[in-house]
């Protein structure tokens, strides 16, 4: 249950930051109220994972998700440039969450 929370506060987290991207800076009223309950939404799942797991591999899963999460968004949605470096690097992202998660890291 408590990967589960991370997984969805990972989620959360590419909201989070598309909506950043899309409030201009805080400029625009609908996507800052979006990214403020995104972000309340993935710090406070987060906070509730944390009482079960160990902080270093539930937060590189939190953020691996949430880098990928928005990488992958911006390159489908946003117009942002794709590129075989790219892609491969986030293969390279997701990896590295996965081997931190495999490493035996509950309690």
């Amino acid at each position: 249950m408590a990967w589960l929370l991370v997984v969805v506060a990972g989620l959360l987290e590419t909201g989070f930051a598309v909506c950043l991207k899309l409030s201009h800076g805080f400029t625009r009223l609908w996507p800052t109220v979006a990214f403020c309950a995104f972000a309340l939404g993935s710090f406070g799942l987060l906070t509730l994972a944390l009482k079960r797991l160990d902080v270093g591999p539930a937060y590189a899963v939190w953020t691996g998700i949430g880098a990928a999460g928005t990488a992958i968004y911006g390159m489908a949605f946003l117009g942002d440039m794709v590129s075989t470096l790219k892609l491969v690097s986030i293969s390279f992202v997701i990896i590295g969450v996965i081997g931190l998660q495999l490493s035996g890291s509950t309690h």
